[in-house]
């Protein structure tokens, strides 16, 4: 379907941990594809998420916060987020309001500057700060790269987002739809239940845990005569002192994980579900790429 005058195209998201990519890509697609935690790199794999309106399709690429890494895992998801921005017709750069320019800036401006594409530069998080606060900042990055529009908004409270949308439009050429209109993500459904259940695990845990967890979503099958899906989920550590803090005491964190992730779950596939978690430990799993491939990290896919 080409629509006359039907624009489509590919957007990445990019910048430092925690500057509310995921935030802003939920509230475009209207439905949480994208896990989100105050935990940085809490996105590992490239989610994309569809947005389709009566004469524009935009496909939106949440990449992992670009960062120094420190073993293969960081290495894998830097390369994701670098590799992204060949590849895209356009590219946001989102910084938070509240926290400024950090030393991560520089490293993606850097990067920026070597591609051809179009660059917007979004401002997130203005909720969090006065007005006149914004003017230094936009200045300040003013000078660092001559991005193609400068837009302010809140992610979290969907201020300005539709101005984001139609400036991207504005910049989208003609093309074909791509995904059907009810389309809101190309990943399988067992991919984001697993980051469902990682996100309620990022949520209850602190310390060391967040970084050291993956979760591989086993079995999801539907009963016969039955609407409810009975789902296996194995989470994945590398230390048997964090089995122990997944597990809690009695079972009780993980069966709060369960049940926090089975709500999401169940509003994700509009079906009742039957959840089972399992707590596995795999030392060092984040520098092994067989590891990194089983769980599903795999960059031949990108």
């Amino acid at each position: 379907m080409n629509n006359n005058g039907f624009k489509s195209g590919f957007v990445s998201i990019i910048g430092r941990p925690n500057v509310g990519k995921s935030t802003l890509l939920n509230y475009v697609i209207g439905q949480k594809i994208a896990i989100m935690s105050d935990k940085p790199q809490t996105t590992r794999n490239k989610v994309q998420g569809v947005y389709t309106s009566n004469d524009a399709q935009v496909i939106f690429i949440d990449t992992p916060g670009i960062h120094k890494p420190k073993h293969k895992l960081g290495d894998f998801m830097t390369k994701i987020a670098q590799n992204t921005l060949n590849e895209v017709d356009l590219i946001l750069f989102v910084i938070n309001a509240e926290e400024g320019y950090g030393r991560g800036d520089q490293f993606i401006i850097d990067r920026l500057k070597q591609t051809k594409r179009p660059v917007f530069l979004v401002i997130n998080k203005i909720d969090k700060v006065h007005p006149d606060e914004l003017f230094p900042l936009i200045n300040f990055y003013k000078d660092k790269l001559e991005f193609k529009e400068i837009i302010p908004i809140s992610a979290l409270e969907g201020n300005n987002v539709n101005t984001l949308l139609n400036q991207i439009t504005e910049y989208l050429e003609e093309g074909p739809q791509y995904y059907p209109a009810d389309h809101v993500t190309d990943h399988p459904e067992r991919f984001i239940v697993s980051e469902l259940v990682r996100e309620k695990v990022l949520h209850l845990t602190r310390e060391e845990i967040p970084h050291s967890v993956t979760v591989v979503t086993e079995q999801m099958k539907k009963r016969e005569d039955s609407n409810i899906i009975d789902i296996h989920a194995t989470i994945i550590v590398e230390r048997s002192s964090q089995k122990g803090i997944i597990i809690g005491k009695q079972g009780k964190m993980l069966k709060e994980v369960g049940q926090r992730a089975r709500q999401d779950i169940e509003a994700l596939l509009g079906s009742k579900v039957f959840l089972e978690l399992w707590v596995k430990v795999q030392k060092d799993w984040r520098n092994k790429m067989s590891s990194l491939r089983d769980f599903g990290y795999r960059e031949d896919e990108y």
